[in-house]
C-alpha cells in the first residue's frame, strides 16, 4: 500500500531531466553532449536513446503547433525573416520567416516558423501565406513587412484585399544607410512626426518640411519615404 512521493513507481526519470535536456538541446548541444553534461555536473547517467527520446516527443508537438487551424480573420499580421545558426550536419546561418498576427481580441499569436534554405525571397513568403490561408486565414486587414521586392505581390495573390503597410522600423533603418553616422538621431525626430501623423494630410506637411530640410543633403531619403 505504500505510495512513493518523489519517485513514483515504476518511474524511470526523475522529473526536471526533461527540462534540462530540452534547454541544453535549444542551446545547441548534441545528444552526447548533453549526455556528458548531466553526468558531469549531476551524477545522473542518461543515455543518448533516453534523450532523443525527451527531445523526439517536442517534435511531435511542434509538428501539432505548427498545423494547427487559425482565425478566419486577423487585425494585423507581422512578417519578417530571422537569420540564426542552426546545426544542420554543420553549423550554418539559415533564415527563420516568422508571423505574428495580431488577434481581434488585441492579443499576439504567433501563427508559425518555417526554416528557409538560403536568402529571405518573395517566392518562400508566398509559400508561407499559401499555408496560412490552407490553415483557415480568409483574411487579413493589414500586413506589416519590410520592403523586399516582389513580396506586395505575393501578398495580393494569396488575399487580394489586403493593405501592406511598410515596416517603420525597417524603413528607418533603410533611412540610416544613406545618412552619415552622426545625423542618425537628428534624421530619426525629423522623420517620427510623419508616421506619427494623425491624419494623412498632416503626415504629407511634415514630409515636405522633412524633404525642404534635409532633400539637398539625403535625396535618397526622400525618395525612399
Amino acid at each position: 500500500s505504500f505510495e512513493p512521493a518523489i519517485v513514483k513507481k515504476r518511474q524511470r526519470r526523475l522529473t526536471g531531466v526533461d527540462e534540462m535536456v530540452l534547454s541544453l538541446s535549444a542551446k545547441g548541444l548534441t545528444h552526447g553532449e548533453i549526455s556528458a553534461h548531466l553526468a558531469e555536473v549531476y551524477g545522473a547517467d542518461v543515455s543518448k536513446t533516453t534523450i532523443s527520446t525527451i527531445t523526439d516527443k517536442v517534435m511531435d508537438g511542434m509538428a501539432e503547433w505548427q498545423n494547427r487551424p487559425l482565425d478566419r480573420v486577423y487585425p494585423v499580421v507581422f512578417i519578417d525573416a530571422i537569420n540564426v545558426k542552426i546545426r544542420d550536419g554543420q553549423v550554418a546561418n539559415r533564415p527563420i520567416y516568422v508571423a505574428l498576427a495580431v488577434t481581434a481580441e488585441g492579443h499576439r499569436d504567433i501563427l508559425g516558423l518555417w526554416a528557409g534554405d538560403g536568402g529571405e525571397g518573395a517566392k518562400h513568403w508566398l509559400r508561407v501565406l499559401s499555408e496560412l490561408k490552407n490553415r483557415g486565414v480568409e483574411d487579413v486587414l493589414m500586413l506589416v513587412c519590410d520592403g523586399l521586392k516582389g513580396l506586395p505581390d505575393a501578398v495580393g495573390e494569396v488575399w487580394p484585399r489586403t493593405v501592406v503597410q511598410t515596416c517603420v522600423v525597417h524603413l528607418l533603418r533603410a533611412s540610416f544607410r544613406y545618412a552619415a553616422r552622426q545625423d542618425w538621431d537628428k534624421i530619426a525626430k525629423a522623420l517620427k512626426p510623419i508616421y506619427t501623423a494623425p491624419t494623412e494630410d498632416a503626415a504629407t506637411t511634415r514630409f515636405l518640411e522633412f524633404a525642404e530640410t534635409w532633400g539637398k543633403k539625403y535625396p535618397a531619403i526622400v525618395r525612399l519615404w
